[in-house]
């Protein structure tokens, strides 16, 4: 842009002629409302807010960390209690997703290691390749042959069935 303007082309528009403010020995109704209204109204809700906020500032709550109690196991609920089979049923779907959720985690990273690792990825992503197949064979031992539709009661069976089958297999052993 040139430096030298034209100051004849671009012409500064005429100033208005200020309002001359009216001085009278009444106050303005306008600022007296809104003194009344921010002291009777605005301050103590503003104050009431803060407070709040402050009290909130001390005890954060993240809904996204939310830490739930351990409930008993299913073995642990007496007969009849179906509160106790309910919650451990909860908490058998939580511990599931939590687990799905590490497998999925653990199976990214050895994706990510691949990819950075190109053709080495055999030799520099073998402790990632070793933890995937622990994660996913405890994992299967765990959940595997459920089905959509288990619940916390067949988990425990296919439990104790592993567990009588690894009895034998250790009586049949030692014999």
């Amino acid at each position: 842009m040139p430096e030298d303007r034209d100051w004849e082309a671009y012409k500064v528009p005429p100033t208005r002629t200020p309002v001359s403010e009216r001085i009278t020995s009444v106050p303005n109704p306008v600022t007296f409302i809104q003194t009344v209204f921010n002291y009777v109204i605005d301050a103590p809700v503003t104050f009431v807010r803060e407070w709040i906020e402050r009290q909130q500032a001390k005890n954060k709550f993240y809904y996204y960390h939310q830490k739930f109690r351990r409930v008993p196991d299913l073995s642990e609920c007496l007969e009849g209690d179906y509160l106790c089979f309910f919650e451990a049923e909860a908490q058998w779907r939580r511990d599931r997703m939590v687990d799905q959720e590490i497998v999925e985690i653990i199976r990214e990273r050895l994706g990510a290691c691949k990819q950075r690792e190109g053709p080495n990825q055999f030799q520099n992503c073998a402790k990632e390749m070793e933890q995937l197949a622990q994660v996913t064979k405890a994992y299967q031992d765990r959940y595997g042959d459920l089905g959509v539709h288990g619940n916390a009661r067949t988990c425990l069976m296919k439990q104790k069935h592993r567990m009588m089958e690894e009895r034998k297999a250790q009586a049949s052993a030692s014999q």
